[in-house]
Parts: C-alpha cells; structure tokens; sequence
C-alpha cells in the first residue's frame, strides 16, 4: 500500500467544486500545505459548479453589477419562504452575511462579473453573474490554486475515510492512502447514485420507480460515497433524502450535464399538464427565479413522471428560448393530439382555464393583476388566455441539481459526530447545504452556502492543521 508522508499534508480536500476550490484557496492563503482530490478527469473538473450562472448577494447600495439594494432582511425573508421555514436560521444568516464580502476575494483568484443577460429577469437586483459562467470561475479558481501551490490530484476518487473518535486520520485513493492533520469534506451530494435515490424515493402508487425518469442536471460523479460512509459511522446528518435542488428540465436533455441550458422558463406563463391533460399546480404562484426549483418535485409526483408546459405566441420574447424547439401547432386540439393526448380532455382543461382568467394589467416582469377564479389549482399572476396560435408545447421531467441530505454542521464547518463537533474534519457545499435548504430553492442561494462554509472549512482547517503542528514541536 502507497502512503504518503505524513507531514507533506497540513489540509486535505476532497472534492474539485466551488466549496472544495474555496476551502483549498483559504487553507494555503492561511499558510497550510495543501492537496486537493478531485474524482473527475481534469476534463470534467468542477462538478457541478460548472453549470452555474451567477451567485445570490445581500447589498445595501449598488455595487457594480448590482443594482439597488437587497439588504439582509429581504434575502433572509426569500429564504424563509422557500423552504418553508425548514432551515436553521444562524447557519442561514451566516451565509447571506459572507455574500456581502466574498466577490473582492473572488475577483481576486480570478473571477469576474458582469451584468445578467436581458433574459434572466428579476435578479439583476439580486445575483452577481460570472463572466463566462461557472466553467470560467472554477477555470479561474483552479488556476489560481495551482500557482498558490496546492496539489491537485485529478482521477482521485476517494474511496473511503479513515476517522478515528471523531478525528480525521486518512483518505484512501484505491491502494493509496492519504494523511493530514486535517481534511475538508466538499464532495457533492448523491444525485448520481440511482440505487440510493430508488432507496430513498421508493415506488409510487402507481407501482411506478420515479427515480427511474429523474435527469441529473449535473456531474455522473457525485455519487455520495463519504456521505454514506459518514453517516454510517454515526455522524449528525441533516436534511431529507427525497428533497433536492430538482427542476423541470427538457425531457429530451442527457442523463448528465445537460446544465442549466436544458432548463423550459416559460412556465409562468402559460398552463403545464400531466400526460392525463390536467394542471396540477400555480405556474403564476412568484417570479421564477424564486420557484423554478419547485417544478422538479412537481412534476417526479404525476404519472410517469412527465409533464407538458403550454404556451402562445403571446408568450415568446418574455422568457429565456430553450435550446431545443417545442411541440408547435395552429390549433390546441391539433397540440394535443401530437402530444398523443386526450383531446376531450385537453380542451376542457384549456377551456376552463381561459374562461376563468380575469385580465388586469399584464407584466410579466412584476407580480401583476393578472389571476384566474373558479378554477382549481389557481394561478395567481399572468394568467392570459392561452388563444393565440401558434401554440407550442414543451415536454420536462425532473431534473435533479444536488440533493439535500447531508452533515450537520455549525457556523466553524465542523462535522458533528453525536454533537460533539469533529476537532479537524470540516464540510462544505452540497454535502452541508440541508443545514441551510431543508426544501426548495432561490436562484444563486446554492453557490453562497458553496462559497460562505467552503471559506470557513479551509480557514478552520488550516487552523487546526497549523495548530496540531505548533503544538507537536512544542
């Protein structure tokens, strides 16, 4: 068996995206020795940070690519409605806090910014976007890493941990074994491991596998390796199995890295439909960015786990295009029957939708007066009759970002076995994001909590890892 020496290696990293580059950034600024291992081929490196657009920013007055305010109360409200109050409030603050310092420190390992794109509406206020995206900032982050001197092991998937009463002790590579003095944890949730979702979703009643439909929106190797064996071994999880970053994708996207462009925006303003040709919830209940992460779940919930988002010819030019061209036809009766529906049952369904909107002042870029009555679900905002043709047609099953159980941690990154917070084992990203999102999503909130706990993790580690040193030549 390989071993390496153990003085080579004051922090450990085990994971290759935002969380994990953040928290090896931190450690070496903090004078630590460190590695970094990352499961993917240099290729595919970044995980799912790779398909990010942008990061979610409390300000109190403009700031460069940000207009306006959006002050700590607000974030913190936005927060609270999506999850529904299932997150742990200081762990939550902490985070929205960090993302009102970290963007100098970013532009300073090589990100840059730029205003959104005319099509991703409602967040110029809110999101600071990457100049060429998520690839560029992990590009931009491993570049400065390796200048910094830390040591990145690509094709390095980490096989099992080494913990000894709570203390990190090893990492093993297949037949490598890896020491320091102390190790940070950021590889990604289990989206990737098929077998565990099916475990964890179970059938439907339908005798139905849901999972089966899912897409992974992401990286084939997040598969959930140390999370299970962390878990295995006693340390305080968090979070629900079934609950995930999941949304409504193109139905024709891979099964991994279709990213963020497979995503169908045009939900909010038209009806969706399950393949029996019934709607089944508020496509107008908030602005997209602030619920499109709810449709995944939505749609892993009805029959065969598919779903169709109608729209007219009123409706294009105010979303973002989706990449692949929808189901058009003149009529609806003739959309339905390419869609291999029902067409009885379409109309009425489309019927009794039109007849119930009451039109007030259409904006789709403001919560408008625009609402349907006597009809059920509802929808509360942009409801216009669905009358003008061409009419198109977008097929979406659930697509699965990053799932949300994870370790429990607190506001030092540590990893809590029995409560008691582990003295050199730290976590950061996916693995810890159910501390913060117990359920639902807000664009750009994923990669604060990446951002915020990766810097803690690598501060924390160096500091533990530095300390055990002084203190072993004492």
């Amino acid at each position: 068996m390989i071993k390496n020496k153990a003085t080579d290696i004051d922090v450990l990293v085990i994971g290759g995206g935002n969380a994990a580059l953040c928290a090896a950034l931190t450690a070496v600024e903090a004078g630590a020795r460190v590695m970094l291992l990352e499961a993917a081929p240099r290729e595919w490196r970044g995980g799912n940070s790779g398909h990010t657009r942008n990061l979610r920013c409390m300000h109190d007055a403009p700031q460069d690519v940000l207009i306006d305010a959006y002050p700590e109360e607000e974030f913190w409200q936005d927060l609270l409605k999506v999850t529904g109050g299932l997150t742990n409030e200081k762990l939550a603050r902490l985070t929205i806090r960090e993302s009102a310092t970290c963007r100098d420190w970013m532009r300073s390992h090589g990100v840059r910014f730029q205003p959104p794109l005319s099509g991703a509406l409602h967040v110029a206020r809110t999101n600071a976007f990457f100049m060429g995206g998520g690839k560029a900032l992990v590009n931009a982050y491993f570049r400065s890493a390796e200048n910094l001197g830390v040591d990145i092991r690509y094709d390095a998937p980490v096989d099992r941990i080494d913990v000894d009463d709570g203390r990190f002790v090893a990492a093993h590579v297949g037949n490598t074994r890896i020491t320091a003095k102390a190790c940070v944890l950021a590889a990604g949730g289990f989206e990737s491991n098929r077998d565990w979702l099916r475990e964890a979703w179970g059938q439907n009643a339908l005798g139905e596998w849901p999972v089966d439909n899912f897409l992974i929106r992401g990286t084939r190797f997040n598969q959930g390796v140390l999370l299970k064996q962390l878990l295995g071994m006693g340390a305080d999880s968090i979070g629900d199995a079934t609950q995930a970053h999941m949304v409504a994708i193109d139905a024709r996207a891979p099964l991994y890295d279709g990213g963020i462009c497979t995503r169908i925006d045009c939900v909010s303003l038209g009806v969706v439909v399950n393949r029996n040709a019934e709607r089944f919830y508020d496509e107008g209940e908030d602005f997209w960015p602030k619920r499109y992460a709810i449709w995944g779940r939505l749609v892993a919930q009805q029959p065969g786990q598919i779903a169709y988002s109608i729209i007219d010819s009123k409706a294009i030019g105010r979303f973002m295009p989706p990449v692949f061209e929808g189901v058009q036809a003149d009529s609806l009766p003739e959309l339905a029957r390419k869609l291999s529906m029902d067409v009885d049952v379409f109309m009425q369904t489309l019927n009794r939708y039109n007849q119930s909107c009451r039109l007030g002042n259409f904006d789709h870029t403001a919560l408008d007066d625009c609402y349907t009555q006597g009809v059920n679900p509802a929808k509360t905002h942009w409801a216009r009759p669905i009358d003008t043709g061409p009419f198109y047609a977008y097929a979406v099953r659930p697509g699965v970002t990053f799932t949300y159980l994870g370790l429990k941690t607190d506001e030092t990154a540590a990893v809590h076995f029995g409560t008691k917070p582990s003295r050199n084992l730290f976590v950061a990203g996916e693995m810890m994001a159910g501390n913060v999102l117990g359920k639902g999503y807000t664009a750009g909130v994923g990669m604060s909590i990446g951002t915020a706990f990766g810097r803690i993790a690598g501060t924390r580690a160096a500091q533990a890892a530095l300390n055990q040193e002084i203190g072993s030549r004492a």
